[in-house]
């Protein structure tokens, strides 16, 4: 597996990847029922934010957005988010994406990573970022509408760098 930049090539492979987490809304925050267009305009990052994606051979496995969390006085934190294909989950491509998006923030000098909206429900996402360095330092109860669980905590996650 191979981490690159995106490229608007890759859009085609990176599109249904992003419909159909999104559209599952069961990790995500985002509306299920966004268009191309829509997903395209939230998840292609532009400067100094990046997005990538993970390959294997010509095959996009994997996409991860990153840039700062918030503007003017809060840019200084980096945020980031993950979507994996669903036949290449459990092999390690969210893990690697996290990595290189942790990496890639420590280059750029941001004094850590925030995660805004972190269902509690997905704990698969939560052991892996506590397992990279992440705390939860906050969770709003009910902030997440699951479509099976009902209303479940958001987690406010970070790691500090230094």
């Amino acid at each position: 597996m191979q981490i690159r930049q995106f490229t608007d090539a890759d859009w085609s492979q990176v599109w249904p990847i992003v419909r159909d987490v999104v559209r599952a809304a069961d990790t995500f925050t985002y509306d299920p029922t966004m268009t191309a267009e829509q997903s395209r305009a939230t998840w292609v990052e532009q400067p100094p934010g990046l997005t990538v994606v993970a390959v294997e051979g010509d095959r996009v496995i994997g996409t991860a957005k990153m840039g700062p969390n918030r503007p003017g006085p809060g840019a200084h934190v980096s945020t980031a988010s993950f979507m994996v294909a669903s036949g290449a989950r459990g092999r390690g491509v969210g893990g690697s994406l996290c990595r290189f998006a942790l990496d890639w923030a420590r280059q750029q000098g941001y004094a850590g990573m925030q995660f805004n909206a972190v269902a509690e429900s997905n704990h698969a996402a939560v052991a892996l970022y506590r397992r990279l360095g992440f705390r939860v330092v906050g969770t709003v109860p009910g902030a997440f509408a699951h479509p099976t669980r009902g209303r479940v905590g958001l987690h406010v996650m970070y790691c500090p760098f230094g």
